[in-house]
């Protein structure tokens, strides 16, 4: 039955790694009832490696034009936004790594998102260097259990001029330097996890690929401002819920 728990909780961290729902806040609520013997919220930032790996292996060109210095602009790009997020995001998370999901932040997801679908409306344009540390911040801040990482960044990315496609690469791309780093911490602080969380990393991994691949063949035939209309609506309702119960 343990087996079974953590073959699930994968399979919540491969689907909402990638929409603008928190995947942190989704595993950590689910893991405080499945495995409660366990920290939630280090076990759901563990099985952000399985959407990594996913990610690497996904944009695995994209990755090899950033390591050959061939994209010089996006490599620059993910240093200074993944510099932005650890320095944000380590002191928060020595703070609010007990902390529960919260209402209140999926009603600022929603909010942000209603944001990006009238920023995408309007053409909105933000300079590259200042949509980098913004991002950057948006991103570390998505740290705190129930603040989505992709909506964070979705939202940040479409103040600049990008498509909507774009948009979602980069902001898939981003979580692999930061998810290499919070997977190192935690090897380092907690190596039980690699032992009792490794059936999660697959199957987060399987479902993530797979679901990447779904995402960018359904984005490409939607419009994004109803993309982005959609799952904010989702957060609002979903944080409203959390309020009355």
């Amino acid at each position: 039955m343990i087996t079974l728990h953590y073959i699930l909780l994968g399979v919540l961290q491969g689907v909402f790694e990638w929409i603008p729902i928190s995947s942190e806040g989704v595993v950590a609520l689910a893991s405080k009832f499945l495995l409660t013997d366990i920290n939630a919220v280090n076990l759901a930032l563990f099985l952000h490696l399985g959407t990594l790996l996913a990610a690497l292996i996904y944009f695995r060109k994209d990755w090899k034009r950033i390591i050959t210095f061939k994209d010089k602009e996006l490599l620059r790009f993910l240093l200074i936004t993944t510099i932005i997020s650890l320095i944000v995001s380590f002191p928060l998370y020595l703070f609010v790594k007990n902390m529960a999901l919260g209402s209140g932040l999926l009603l600022i997801t929603g909010v942000g998102l209603l944001f990006t679908a009238f920023f995408q409306k309007k053409k909105f344009q933000l300079k590259t260097n200042n949509s980098a540390l913004l991002v950057g911040i948006l991103q570390g801040f998505s740290v705190i259990p129930g603040l989505s990482r992709s909506g964070a960044t979705i939202f940040g990315l479409s103040l600049s001029k990008k498509d909507p496609e774009e948009i979602l690469k980069i902001s898939y791309l981003m979580s692999v330097p930061v998810g290499i780093c919070s997977s190192a911490y935690l090897f380092l602080t907690e190596p039980e996890l690699v032992f009792s969380g490794w059936i999660a990393l697959i199957s987060s991994f399987v479902v993530g690929l797979l679901f990447l691949y779904l995402l960018f063949a359904v984005i490409k035939r939607i419009n994004f401002f109803k993309f982005a209309l959609f799952f904010s609506i989702i957060c609002l309702i979903g944080g409203v819920i959390g309020f009355l119960i």
